[in-house]
């Protein structure tokens, strides 16, 4: 019931924020005699700005804010002052970076405290040299064996779940990712640990989050520096074992990589790397997986052409060049990117003056560059709001018109570095859910959506599973 009235409470003053009246306001005046403009925007409430917004309904604030003062404006959530950068000149010139104005020092308000000297949080030449190493781990052999870990792993998940009415896919898919991410990326099984880690993972990941930013028990900043210490001190447990015996895991790799000068990875590298990757990699992935399966079952004809690929391949699990097979999973996966993009934003920090699309941007002030917004919305995208795979077609390529227009998982430097990986492990699993399962939705369901790393329903996203191959028979 508190949950309910939370939620509740909530949307409420989420709507009437956006609603409200607000002044125009700018940023910070350019200097003398720049042909430069000042960034408009607002603030939105005293001291909470939007923030409670970004949680209820983030599209429809940056539609309204889009609206009001272009492409570039300004305005607050958790107690930061924000640029927003939104559609794909605004994306293209930030992440591009030319004059390296802007660094990823941007995330360290949201990510700092929990993901510190993750790869994410690097920049310039030391992300340079560790993005170097770490690309080791996710060379095309890495990935073929990855990618058998992902289907062994997908193999005996999907087997054990169950069937019926509310199948709560969001959470299952959450298990099955967290399962996977750690046999591919650890190496190991859990065992006992799993739920202690699941929930380190989870508050980890929710408390950069956080309306109230300070070390309070109770609060979702207080569980987030909790769970960031459940992680290190496992992860750092297990460094001995795997300097003796790497393996094949990602952890593994990270223990023995080395750049071309023979400089490897400290202990504390490892340990802050893996703690990114392993979030990474399975809440990204379970956004997609989930809400894959919602667009597949609100539009039954799609999970039909889908199904019949992956029965065409006559195979129980997807081989590395399968991927390339299964188009119309392919297209299906793109669109949800699009609509249900897993990491909604990217953060920066301009570290000197510069500009954006024309606007005085001064030093130390953070930019988020809102990808979710930007794949949603008018005029980059006709009919945005419509799950149209087809546009993503051969003969369409509604994206090709602009290099930074569909941008899931960034661009530049900083692009994923686990894109390939994260593609691959979708499509995997969800060839193996088409071969033995068919699911529905109640006429008219749309899940509730909230907002993390990116959009998750908040219902669970309950759907009707029916098992179509018998339990413990390969398709």
């Amino acid at each position: 019931m508190m949950t309910s009235l939370t939620r509740h409470a909530t949307s409420t003053l989420a709507n009437a924020t956006l609603h409200m009246p607000v002044r125009r306001q700018v940023l910070a005046e350019p200097p003398a005699n720049s042909t430069l403009r000042a960034v408009p925007g607002d603030g939105g409430l005293p001291l909470i700005g939007y923030s409670f917004n970004v949680f209820d309904d983030l599209l429809a604030l940056q539609r309204r804010l889009y609206a009001r003062y272009g492409p570039v404006h300004w305005t607050s959530a958790f107690g930061t002052k924000l640029v927003i950068a939104v559609g794909p000149e605004a994306t293209d010139e930030v992440l591009a970076n030319r004059d390296k104005a802007f660094a990823n020092s941007g995330w360290e308000p949201f990510l700092g405290p929990f993901f510190r000297r993750g790869i994410i949080l690097l920049d310039f030449d030391e992300h340079k040299h560790h993005r170097r190493i770490m690309q080791q781990a996710f060379t095309r052999s890495r990935l073929l064996g990855y990618l058998d870990r992902i289907n062994e792993n997908a193999d005996r998940a999907l087997d054990a779940w169950d069937t019926g009415r509310g199948f709560p896919m969001y959470p299952r898919t959450k298990q099955l990712t967290l399962d996977i991410a750690t046999g591919a990326f650890v190496g190991a099984s859990l065992g006992q640990e799993a739920d202690r880690l699941h929930r380190a993972f989870t508050d980890t990941v929710q408390g950069g989050l956080s309306v109230v930013r300070a070390d309070v028990p109770g609060g979702r900043w207080h569980a987030g520096l909790r769970g960031r210490r459940v992680l290190e001190e496992y992860f750092r447990s297990q460094l001995p074992a795997r300097r003796a015996d790497p393996g094949t895991s990602l952890f593994g790799v990270l223990c023995e990589a080395a750049d071309e000068t023979g400089a490897r990875f400290s202990d504390d590298d490892i340990v802050n790397h893996m703690i990114f990757l392993l979030m990474a990699a399975h809440d990204t992935t379970t956004t997609t997986v989930a809400m894959m399966a919602y667009h597949l079952a609100a539009n039954p004809q799609w999970q039909r052409r889908a199904r019949e690929e992956s029965l065409a391949l006559g195979k129980p699990a997807i081989d590395f060049e399968d991927q390339e097979r299964l188009p119309t999973l392919d297209m299906v996966m793109k669109e949800t990117l699009r609509l249900s993009s897993p990491v909604g934003t990217l953060a920066r920090e301009a570290v000197r003056d510069t500009q954006l699309l024309g606007h005085f941007v001064p030093a130390g002030t953070t930019v988020a560059v809102t990808l979710s917004s930007s794949h949603r919305m008018e005029p980059w995208w006709h009919t945005p709001d419509t799950f149209d795979p087809e546009r993503f077609s051969e003969q369409r390529r509604e994206d090709k018109d602009h290099r930074t227009k569909f941008a899931p998982f960034g661009a530049g430097v900083h692009k994923c570095i686990g894109m390939y990986f994260g593609g691959m492990e979708v499509k995997a699993i969800l060839h193996q859910m088409l071969l033995r399962f068919s699911w529905t939705i109640p006429a008219g369901y749309q899940p509730r959506m909230g907002y993390l790393t990116g959009p998750y329903p908040t219902d669970g996203l309950p759907i009707d599973l029916t098992r179509t191959t018998p339990r413990g028979r390969r398709p």
